[in-house]
């Protein structure tokens, strides 16, 4: 709080919502005061907002969004790993997708493969299935891990899909709140900060984003996704994060089953090698890179073939098993989910529809 007093001497957060406003850029320590305000409650709701929406209206400079970025990522805690793991720690980002189940099969193929993977997921968001919601489908699955826990969980697992921890880029959480009831979600430098703060928090060696576009995607046409994949990946390279980007298309589900349990039984058919082409295809082409990028695959050619070769020999399968038990799942269930039974069918309530004609589905 000291600081925070220090710098309203000559910072004024009013005085900065009419800079931005009247399209002036922001310094980096105008930047760091209200992040800073954010996130130990000195500037009021109605301040953020109207923050929020000039700069949504005005937009930012690049180097504005990434100070910003960098200012939310030191909100809060920062992961740190052993020096070890300095290349290998690996982390995708999607911007949604329905049936998108590719964090399921991709954690644990990169971790077969030599990565550590701290995933830190979101839940669903509108029309789109959240990761967390398709894994805590799994009876005693355990999304919340703290810091030490993770840590853990790497040094012997190789992968974990967590939540989001309270100390965790605490000022996102509350810009994310502010910015869903102020209409401006849908703003290039407040996307940027959001999703990569929190790689960033991660300490991240590479990182892939998978960014959409089509009917079933915020962004409808693929001029949009080019410029949110650019934007994201300036920013997560000037974070010091070896940054890419592929753009999918979204006009249809991904795979063949919707829904959370069934997501998760499609998952582990994928991790065996017998899943659905579409879903093999992503999973291996973001796992390529992200081989290629931190330096344990020669080429991206050559870290899709590695990917492959993990979901068909088994390797990615057993570090799921793994990874289900150290989250809390327990090794009898673990081992049953892997190894086919239906163990998750039983809990899923079905109901037949029968078409009246033969026709395609709308929405």
């Amino acid at each position: 709080m000291e600081e925070m007093c220090t710098n309203s001497a000559h910072v004024n957060i009013s005085e900065m919502i009419r800079k931005k406003r009247d399209k002036q850029s922001l310094s980096a320590e105008e930047i760091n005061y209200f992040v800073q305000g954010v996130t130990n409650q000195s500037i009021q709701d109605c301040q953020i907002g109207a923050m929020l929406m000039a700069i949504c209206l005005q937009g930012m400079t690049q180097e504005e969004a990434v100070n910003l970025t960098q200012e939310m990522k030191l909100s809060g805690a920062v992961l740190e790993w052993p020096k070890e793991w300095s290349s290998v720690i690996v982390d995708k980002h999607s911007t949604g997708g329905v049936g998108d189940k590719v964090s399921l099969v991709l954690s644990p193929a990169l971790a077969a493969c030599g990565c550590k993977v701290p995933m830190i997921s979101g839940r669903g968001l509108g029309h789109t299935g959240g990761t967390l919601d398709k894994l805590e489908s799994i009876p005693g699955f355990n999304i919340n891990k703290s810091p030490e826990e993770i840590k853990q969980i790497l040094a012997t697992v190789g992968c974990c899909i967590v939540g989001q921890t309270a100390n965790l880029v605490p000022a996102d959480k509350k810009l994310y709140a502010i910015r869903d009831v102020t209409s401006t979600v849908d703003c290039l430098p407040l996307i940027a900060g959001s999703i990569i703060s929190k790689k960033g928090a991660e300490s991240l060696a590479a990182l892939i984003l998978d960014v959409k576009y089509g009917e079933g995607a915020l962004y409808k046409n693929i001029s949009e996704a080019r410029e949110l994949a650019e934007y994201l990946v300036y920013v997560g390279n000037s974070l010091g994060i070896q940054t890419v980007a592929a753009i999918s298309r979204m006009d249809n589900p991904i795979g063949k089953r919707i829904g959370n349990s069934l997501e998760v039984i499609e998952s582990i058919e994928c991790l065996k090698g017998k899943g659905p082409k579409d879903l093999e295809e992503l999973v291996t082409c973001l796992g390529g890179h992200l081989l290629h990028l931190c330096g344990k695959a020669g080429s991206f050619k050559a870290g899709e073939k590695d990917i492959k070769n993990a979901l068909q020999n088994g390797c990615a399968l057993g570090k799921f098993q793994a990874m289900l038990v150290a989250q809390g799942v327990t090794p009898d269930l673990a081992r049953a989910l892997c190894q086919g039974e239906e163990v998750l069918r039983c809990a899923i309530k079905q109901e037949e529809l029968k078409a009246e004609a033969e026709g395609m589905m709308l929405h």
